[in-house]
């Protein structure tokens, strides 16, 4: 024994080691990291030096969502020229897989909804450690300790109205849904295609029962693809409710989008990653640095941030005081891939297989090359 340490558990961590290396785990995928010391401005011009590029691979609905975050990036960093592919978080991941299978690795980060891929590529050293300046003020449960991955922003789905469509008739909750009013007023993503409105769909079904769930199914709800769906009918006025899509609870006007008080919702911290073997790390450090600063959380869309340090603006709480709405019941989920199934194909029975082309389009293999 050496310091409390058997010679045979001395061994087999060499082995560990050994095997890592043996397949090619890069150093910097296997190493702790320290957070980053350099200010956003010397980033930028150590990542202008490496060569001035940027591929981000990131979950959405549509190729233009995440538009207003490129623009904000490109008019701080002028001299990055940035390429940004949105998609279906469950298509970039395989996507990316296979590209680490044939070794056509395209994307320096990956940003997905999809967060039960990242303990995985961090397993297989696929990620590199790495902590942004302000890692330590980000809530424990949206970071890898080692820095293999943070989120870097918090999205949340619920359900919602339009004032003028819902008049006097006010949901109070989600379980008013199935009012009989509201047949054939209903918009939602379809909880058999996107797995953060399936999580949605599966704590109502836990909550309010199967029957409500079959209640639900007798309501003509229009069902689409793209978890942004529900939000335009609501705000063309063609829905007067929507479930399973995201919105901003400060707003009021032309909808609503709910953080019910003891009703269930969801969220979960959107997690972004550097890829050990991008080929423009510096420029990936130089954005997760920025979409961590404080400045830069403070654009949150919804409100929350993903930082402790910050205060919730006038009406919310930090996302994590939220006990009803799923926040490490979310990762669990994502990571049991047969239960997942399980839920899709139940719902599948209720309201349909789910019909429609991709929002975001067919992007192929090498989207971003």
């Amino acid at each position: 024994m050496v310091s409390g340490i058997s010679r045979r558990r001395l061994l087999g961590a060499g082995a560990g080691v050994g095997a890592a290396l043996a397949v090619g785990v890069p150093a910097s995928a296997r190493t702790a990291a320290r957070e980053e010391g350099r200010s956003l401005d010397e980033l930028y011009e150590a990542a202008v030096r490496e060569s001035g590029k940027l591929v981000i691979y990131a979950g959405g609905d549509t190729a233009t969502q995440q538009d207003a975050m490129a623009a904000a990036f490109r008019a701080r960093f002028p001299k990055i020229a940035l390429t940004l592919v949105v998609d279906y978080s469950k298509f970039h991941d395989v996507r990316v897989d296979n590209q680490f299978a044939t070794g056509t690795l395209v994307p320096d980060v990956v940003q997905f909804q999809t967060v039960q891929n990242f303990p995985r590529w961090k397993q297989q050293g696929r990620l590199l450690r790495y902590k942004p300046a302000g890692f330590d003020k980000v809530y424990d449960r949206f970071k890898d300790a080692d820095g293999a991955w943070v989120a870097v922003g918090v999205y949340a789905f619920s359900y919602s109205y339009n004032v003028a469509g819902v008049g006097g008739n006010v949901p109070t909750s989600p379980r008013d849904l199935t009012n009989p009013r509201w047949r054939g007023q209903i918009a939602s993503a379809y909880p058999n295609d996107d797995d953060a409105t399936l999580y949605l769909y599966k704590r109502y079904a836990e909550a309010y029962g199967w029957s409500w769930i079959a209640e639900l199914a007798q309501q003509q709800v229009s069902f689409a693809r793209g978890s942004h769906t529900p939000a335009l009918a609501l705000n063309s006025g063609q829905k007067a409710l929507g479930l399973g899509g995201s919105g901003n609870p400060r707003a009021t006007s032309p909808t609503r989008w709910v953080v019910p008080a003891k009703d269930p919702f969801m969220a979960w911290g959107q997690r972004a990653a550097i890829l050990a073997d991008a080929p423009n790390q510096t420029a990936a450090k130089l954005y997760l640095n920025w979409q961590l600063t404080m400045a830069r959380q403070e654009t949150s869309f919804n409100g929350w941030s993903v930082r402790t340090d910050m205060a919730a603006p006038a009406g919310l709480r930090p996302i994590w005081t939220y006990a009803n709405a799923g926040l490490d019941g979310f990762p669990a989920f994502m990571g049991d891939r047969a239960e997942v199934e399980r839920w899709r194909q139940t719902f599948a029975l209720y309201f349909g297989e789910v019909a429609g082309a991709p929002t975001p389009g067919w992007l192929g293999l090498h989207p971003g090359r």
